[in-house]
């Protein structure tokens, strides 16, 4: 039984020689027996029939009774084709935020619904009220100050623009300190 592969050894592919050595041995020693008979027998010549003849069904058996070549079973791909990666962690959220900062279209539609999200998931973990069926208990919870009762403008789910309102990219998007608020609130609601 062979030792376990290395992990410098995982994605390598598999050999079909692997495990073979003893029909390996058989069948040089067959090879070089049959050379010495053609050899006594016929001189040279008989010699070379015996050598083409063992190598003619060398290639017989190579070709129809080893298996392919097949990656193994426990490791990786050997070669992947690197991909694009699309914009992801922080790089993507500070595209959004600026974006939507520059852009009310943008912000309508693309980080209007995170932040609406968050006031859900928010109220109903922590207070029992559900956004969408209860706005005004909702809006009661996120203003609890008067000078915060601009911030439900930017979030209230009943107000959600259409989508052809959604494409008004020449509007500014959400002021830099009314967004800073906003997610002050549901931090600490």
């Amino acid at each position: 039984m062979s030792a376990p592969a290395g992990p410098r050894d995982a994605g390598a592919t598999v050999s079909p020689w692997r495990g073979t050595g003893p029909e390996l041995v058989i069948a040089v020693v067959s090879i070089v027996v049959a050379a010495a008979a053609g050899y006594l027998m016929a001189g040279w010549a008989g010699l070379s029939v015996a050598v083409t003849v063992a190598a003619a069904a060398a290639m017989v058996v190579l070709r129809f009774l080893l298996p392919p070549l097949a990656p193994d079973e426990g490791g990786t791909k050997t070669r992947e084709k690197p991909q694009a990666r699309h914009l992801s962690g922080y790089s993507h959220r500070r595209f959004v935020v600026h974006s939507s900062i520059a852009s009310k279209g943008f912000y309508d539609s693309e980080l209007r619904p995170v932040l609406e999200h968050l006031l859900a998931a928010r109220l109903a973990e922590r207070h029992g009220v559900h956004l969408y069926q209860d706005p005004d208990a909702a809006r009661r919870l996120l203003c609890r100050h008067p000078r915060d009762a601009d911030l439900w403008t930017w979030i209230d789910p009943r107000t959600r623009p259409e989508a052809s309102a959604r494409n008004a990219a020449s509007e500014r998007g959400i002021p830099r300190r009314t967004l800073a608020r906003l997610i002050d609130r549901l931090e600490r609601l």
